[in-house]
């Protein structure tokens, strides 16, 4: 169950972020996500025995897939690690990555997550990233680390 809390707060963090953009076509993307995410809660729940239960599909995650790669298309290749931050979209996205990673840590860790919840959430975590930086590519740009920029002399 503890999965399928953090799979709960995961959609909330992604509400968040569709509360923040502006950009119609990303946000209908993740409003589905977020029926998804409801999916996902119910595979997780259900012990894998049961037969006909609702369950993620590898359809659902070659839809991430090809998000990722249509958002993906334009950005600049990475030179450094992202920071969180940027635009407040982007910076919503980031922490609803974090929490998705987290879920994803707690479907692992109960061991009898679907190959396809977990891929889903491996690959959304992904995709949350790339729109950060999509929206980011717009607006005030990504937060980049800088190694040791901050070490006293």
């Amino acid at each position: 169950m503890a999965a399928v809390g953090d799979v709960d707060e995961a959609n909330s963090a992604i509400g968040v972020a569709i509360a923040a953009l502006d950009e119609a076509p990303l946000r209908d993307a993740l409003a589905r996500v977020q029926n998804e995410l409801f999916d996902l809660g119910a595979d997780l729940a259900t012990p894998a025995e049961v037969e006909g239960a609702l369950r993620v599909t590898a359809d659902q995650v070659a839809r991430i897939e090809a998000a990722i790669d249509a958002l993906n298309a334009d950005l600049a290749p990475l030179t450094s690690f992202v920071l969180p931050g940027g635009d407040p979209a982007a910076a919503a996205l980031h922490l609803a990555r974090a929490v998705v990673r987290r879920a994803e840590r707690s479907a692992v860790a109960a061991g009898d997550a679907s190959p396809a919840a977990l891929a889903y959430l491996n690959r959304l975590s992904d995709l949350l990233f790339v729109a950060a930086r999509h929206v980011n590519k717009s607006g005030t740009g990504d937060v980049l680390w800088q190694p040791g920029a901050t070490r006293a002399s």
